[in-house]
């Protein structure tokens, strides 16, 4: 019999903007080694991977030759779904986050507002919000709307009243970014009862809040994000060898708990993403 409450997908955060080789030195830089460790994490059951562009050094980049570089060597390893960031860095402009949107990826981010980063600040003014959701939609890229915080659905809505975005929509709460909502499975539930009906969601815990919110998503019927973008520890002390040891445990638990993991079919259709983006 079927789990009643669907395929989980898991999604990887492999690499990311701010976790450096001096945190750890399993973090993949260049394209190959992104691509390598996408395809270790679909093998350990990730159904998607969430992408940042690196260059050799480490330092973070949004160039649209970086992106094709990894979106090739991915898709000629493993069938995984590629989402790009559309956050890129702090400082970044917003025509620098989206100028790889054009290589069709099956998926993309858009955060909804502005946030608190650590020291910094993360802007998406609505215009910079407007401009990338328009980029989305012409280029009928399916977007994950991020949210940081509780006003970041309400400005999504409001993009849905504009015309710019559609229901339903697929969320990705990222809780305990500093200066940000809260890890707490307190205010996952209460954004999951503040999307609309018909909405699928995912959690992205940072830290040692990661696994945790994971698998009360599991419980939940929503969906995970793991990898060394958001955490790179598997338990106190201990540092993960890749995002694939992440997804290792997220799969463990699924499997205790009954629930069965997405295929990419599987989550192609409950993202409701086009049966065929590749180039």
């Amino acid at each position: 019999m079927s789990d009643p409450l669907g395929a989980l997908i898991i999604t990887a955060a492999v690499v990311g903007a701010e976790t450096m080789r001096e945190h750890t030195p399993y973090v993949p830089y260049t394209p190959e080694e992104i691509a390598e460790e996408a395809r270790r994490c679909r093998q350990a059951g990730a159904t998607m991977v969430h992408v940042h562009g690196r260059r050799d050094d480490g330092s973070p980049t949004q160039d649209r030759d970086t992106f094709a570089r990894i979106l090739t060597a991915i898709r000629e390893r493993t069938d995984i779904l590629v989402q790009f960031s559309t956050g890129g860095a702090v400082g970044m402009s917003v025509e620098e986050r989206i100028e790889a949107l054009d290589l069709r990826p099956d998926m993309a981010t858009l955060t909804t507002g502005t946030v608190n980063f650590g020291d910094d600040v993360f802007l998406n003014s609505l215009p910079m919000i407007r401009t990338i959701a328009r980029r989305l939609r012409a280029l009928g890229i399916r977007p994950e709307i991020e949210v940081f915080d509780t006003a970041m659905i309400d400005t999504a809505l409001r993009l849905c009243d504009e015309g710019l975005l559609e229901l339903p929509l697929h969320f990705d709460f990222v809780l305990g970014v500093p200066g940000a909502m809260g890890a707490s499975e307190r205010n996952l539930n209460f954004l999951v009862e503040s999307i609309p009906d018909g909405s699928t969601w995912s959690v992205a815990g940072v830290g040692r809040y990661e696994l945790p919110l994971a698998y009360r998503a599991i419980e939940m019927g929503g969906h995970v994000r793991v990898g060394l973008e958001d955490n790179i520890y598997l338990k106190k002390g201990v540092l993960a060898e890749g995002s694939y040891q992440l997804v290792e445990r997220v799969v463990r638990h699924s499997e205790k708990f009954g629930r069965p993991i997405a295929t990419v079919d599987e989550a192609r259709s409950i993202l409701r993403i086009s049966p065929d983006r590749t180039l």
